[in-house]
């Protein structure tokens, strides 16, 4: 009975240590105490621990920022602000927004969305995809931005591709590269023709047999080697087969630059892509264009004075209910579905084109802007918000977010980056060709030295004059100059 007594009294003494021990590390883990709740309808959800202040968010369903998933929110908001609530020593609730608005003025002077609730005191923090602007800024306070973006336009690719146009078959080169090749061709074939009469093993009499190596005949050669067939005449002198070998291996390398450039071509989407700009949005005809209805994006048009964000502007206000969206998913299922142009956040479009691989930004991106965690002008919240938030990024803990939420999905292809072969990507080639066509010439020169010191020999003549009567024979140049000196001889005789 004595043991049984111990006993007992030993498990509720280390029950009672237990107990001691895991309040206190409740109390050295800020962590351990944030509570976190949220209400779909916008009801406020009860959570309270001892010690620390409890802040009510107030955010926005938007992927990847805020999601639902189960019974609980998560997403790039919901970790930043846990991340903040570690920092800081807070706790939250999480509402999401009732009327599902960012914040503009309504027709009545009062701020809808997520700033209405921050002005009508119903929530003390705003975490979620918020662009701070100067006209919010003038009723609420923000925090340094949390993520950097701009205005870019969401594209479906299939729509926007335009016809390829009757010579698409020139654009694997620039029109740099194409001269370039037509030069090196001329060039080639010129050196085939003269190497060709310059050297002994092409033809042994040039009074009485016709050389084969015609300049139509070397183009014709030249030719055949680009469609990697071979033609006559076939080379016989060393000098020649030089050159041939050179300007085979050329177009060999040639070809299969221009194949592998073509085959990415085609798959590309790049290049394919006529609307790289907001000018190039408002010139078109095919594609009707809208934004988010009361967002920052829509009144920076309104209120810029540049004249083709004023023609966007005038284009979106005419047909409002038509191009106008209500939410961000809605804006990308349209661009999917029909031919839409969704103008919008760049970041939240990169994630869109990450998920959905037919779906692609245009290239320029306008009004560089940032997303802020919004608060009351009078708060206390806002200054420690701010340090914690370049913390964070000082941390790398920002980054770290960025790449976790906007993990794409499809598979990028180097393709989708095509652009035609310039000069300076061949240049080893070409120099490879010009090397090859100076060492035909120089063996060419070698063989008729070679077959005039023969001659030389044979006929007891000086090698200089037995070489230049065969190059000026070779060539067809006639000697002109040698009968006129013949001439005054003849008369003093």
């Amino acid at each position: 009975m004595d043991k049984g007594l111990h006993f007992t009294i030993c498990v509720v003494i280390i029950l009672l240590l237990l107990r001691e021990s895991s309040q206190a590390g409740e109390e050295n883990d800020p962590e351990v105490s944030v509570s976190s709740f949220f209400d779909l309808q916008g009801a406020d959800s009860r959570g309270t621990a001892e010690g620390l202040p409890t802040l009510t968010v107030t955010t926005i369903l938007e992927d990847p920022y805020v999601m639902v998933r189960g019974a609980e929110l998560e997403g790039y908001c919901m970790d930043l602000l846990r991340a903040l609530a570690g920092m800081l020593r807070f706790q939250y609730r999480v509402k999401v927004v009732g009327d599902g608005q960012y914040g503009a003025v309504s027709a009545g002077g009062n701020w809808t969305g997520m700033i209405g609730e921050i002005l009508r005191k119903e929530a003390d923090i705003a975490v979620a995809p918020l662009t701070v602007t100067s006209a919010r800024e003038e009723v609420v306070s923000f925090t340094t931005p949390f993520l950097q973006t701009g205005i870019g336009i969401l594209l479906r690719k299939d729509t926007v591709s335009q016809e390829m146009s009757f010579f698409h078959f020139l654009s694997p080169f620039s029109k740099e590269t194409w001269t370039g090749l037509l030069f090196a061709y001329l060039l080639t074939c010129f050196c085939l023709f003269l190497v060709a009469r310059l050297s002994p093993c092409e033809w042994n009499e040039p009074k009485n047999e016709e050389n084969h190596f015609t300049f139509l005949n070397s183009l014709w050669f030249g030719a055949g080697a680009l469609a990697l067939q071979g033609v006559t005449p076939r080379p016989q002198a060393l000098s020649v087969r030089v050159i041939a070998v050179v300007w085979w291996l050329f177009t060999l390398a040639l070809l299969a630059a221009y194949i592998a450039n073509f085959s990415a071509l085609l798959s590309s989407g790049s290049e394919q892509l006529p609307i790289q700009t907001f000018e190039d949005l408002v010139k078109q005809r095919n594609l009707e264009f809208g934004t988010l209805e009361g967002s920052s994006t829509f009144y920076f048009f309104k209120n810029s004075k540049n004249p083709i964000h004023q023609m966007i502007y005038e284009y979106m206000e005419k047909r409002r209910e038509h191009v106008l969206v209500k939410t961000y998913q809605e804006a990308v299922q349209r661009v999917m579905d029909s031919n839409y142009a969704f103008i919008g956040e760049s970041i939240s479009q990169d994630l869109a084109a990450a998920r959905h691989c037919n779906l692609i930004r245009a290239p320029e991106v306008i009004g560089a802007r940032g997303f802020g965690i919004a608060t009351t002008q009078a708060s206390p919240w806002t200054k420690p918000l701010s340090i914690a938030v370049l913390k964070l990024r000082e941390l790398g803990d920002l980054d770290y977010l960025r790449n976790k939420w906007w993990e794409s999905s499809c598979v990028r292809r180097s393709q989708d980056r095509w652009s035609p072969l310039e000069p300076p990507a061949l240049g080893g080639l070409f120099l490879a060709l010009g090397v090859g066509l100076a060492l035909g010439v120089l063996a060419a020169v070698a063989e008729l030295s070679n077959s005039s010191r023969q001659v030389a020999g044979h006929a007891k003549k000086s090698c200089c004059s037995v070489f230049i009567e065969e190059i000026c024979t070779r060539l067809r140049i006639k000697e002109s100059a040698r009968p006129s000196q013949e001439t005054p001889g003849k008369a003093n005789a």
